[in-house]
Order: C-alpha cells, then structure tokens, then sequence
C-alpha cells in the first residue's frame, strides 16, 4: 500500500468513526429541510456528488425522492451503500453525465477535500452547471471558519478532550490527515462564494455554526454575476481566515 492510498484508509476509517450511519441521516436530513428539500419536486432528477458512504441518499429516499444516484472517488466508500439509487466511482471534476441531464446536484462535505483551489472548484461546478438543466438547483454544505468552528478545534487541541469524545477524536484525525487541503478551503471564503454565486443564482443561503449552507439556480450561461458586473470570470484574492476543518 503507497503513502498516498495509507493515508486515504486512515481518513476513511476516521469519517466511519465519527458518527454511526443513523446520526448521519439525521443530520442530512435537517439540513435538507432546512435549505427547502421537502418542496422540491420527487420526481426530480438527483445526484449526490462526493457521496461516500450513501447516507445522503438514504436521508433524500426518506424525503421521498426516487431517481437518485451518488458519485464518490472513493470505492471503498461506494461498496457500503445498499439502497437503490445508482452509485458510481468517479472523478466529481469529470462527471459521467451528458449535459443538461440532471435536475439536482447536491454536494454535503466533499468541495473542502479538492487538492487545488480554486481550480478544482471552479471544474466541480462547471461540470455540475453542464449535467444540469436549465433552473436546476445545486446544493451545497461545507465547513466554514466561523466562531463555533474556532472554538470546536480549539477543544480539539487538548488530549484529554479527544480522550474524552470519541466523536471529537475522529474529526481532528481526519484534519491532522488532510490538513493541507482543509486550510485552502477554509482561508478562500470569498473565492468560494464568488465561484458559486457566478454560475448560479442563490436560491438560500445560511452561514453559521461552522458551515456554509447555500442552494443555487442554474442559469442559462456561466459567469452571468460577472457578465453583468462588467468583470473578468476569475475570483477575487481571497482573504486569509483561519484554519480547521469540519465534516
């Protein structure tokens, strides 16, 4: 086994420590009522990218969604998802759809693990403007560098507290193995936004508690905030924030 493929295993075995599976539908299931899942139309096309494990798709087949299907690099991830939607191992910054064939994409936790920003990013997002429909909404959850995340990994620094929380143990092992690319995304807040914000027009958007948690429309051309504005498609410098990461 490579450096490269330990370390992956390690992260893996953390994320599966962190909270059991049926805490995992539950949290993703708040956070789509939260962001207005429930009155989106069931017989949507959905694809969840960066799924992992499935419990996302699981918490949208408990909302009454049908057609769904999850994308993650990860095969060791995929194998443990047992419902019926349709997973594929894939890469999310090339997606195996053709264009205009999907009508929700939905990312929970996966953008802040891109090696490259804001590269990586702005080919995630390109690849989900193009599998979208006209209209179609994309979603996305990630850690953000507020307040509670601070104090979240400032409690982490102390042993005794990871000693003491099994939970809060597995998350500062998964930011000790992945730590490089947790600190790009979370010192990029504005290049982020602006990212999402120039392909789609922001639908919602809450910040708080340690994460980002947004949901956009899909326009008929990219860059269209830009376009409008009289600039360049590229984003701004981005103002370094802090460090850390969350699930």
């Amino acid at each position: 086994m490579s450096a490269t493929e330990s370390n992956e295993s390690a992260w893996e075995a953390a994320y599966l420590r962190f909270e059991t599976p049926e805490e995992e539908v539950r949290k993703f299931l708040r956070r789509l009522r939260k962001l207005g899942a429930e009155s989106w139309p069931k017989d949507a096309q959905v694809v969840e990218l960066f799924c992992g494990r499935g419990n996302g798709l699981n918490a949208l087949q408990h909302l009454g969604f049908t057609r769904l299907e999850g994308v993650d690099l990860s095969a060791a991830l995929v194998a443990k998802y047992t419902g019926p939607a349709k997973c594929v191992v894939a890469d999310c910054r090339q997606l195996p759809f053709p264009a205009a064939s999907r009508d929700i994409a939905i990312v929970q936790g996966g953008l802040h693990h891109l090696p490259e920003l804001p590269g990586d990013l702005e080919r995630v997002v390109g690849e989900v403007h193009r599998v979208l429909r006209p209209g179609g909404r994309f979603m996305v959850v990630e850690p953000w560098w507020t307040p509670f995340l601070r104090f979240a990994h400032w409690v982490g620094g102390f042993r005794v507290a990871r000693r003491a929380w099994a939970k809060l143990d597995a998350l500062e092992t998964m930011t000790e193995l992945e730590l490089t690319t947790y600190e790009q995304w979370l010192r990029q807040p504005d290049a982020v936004l602006r990212c999402l914000e120039d392909n789609f027009a922001t639908e919602r958007k809450f910040i708080g508690w340690g994460k980002l948690m947004w949901v956009g429309r899909r326009n008929a051309e990219r860059g269209f905030r830009n376009a409008e504005l009289g600039g360049g498609t590229q984003p701004p410098t981005a103002k370094a924030t802090g460090a850390g990461v969350s699930s």
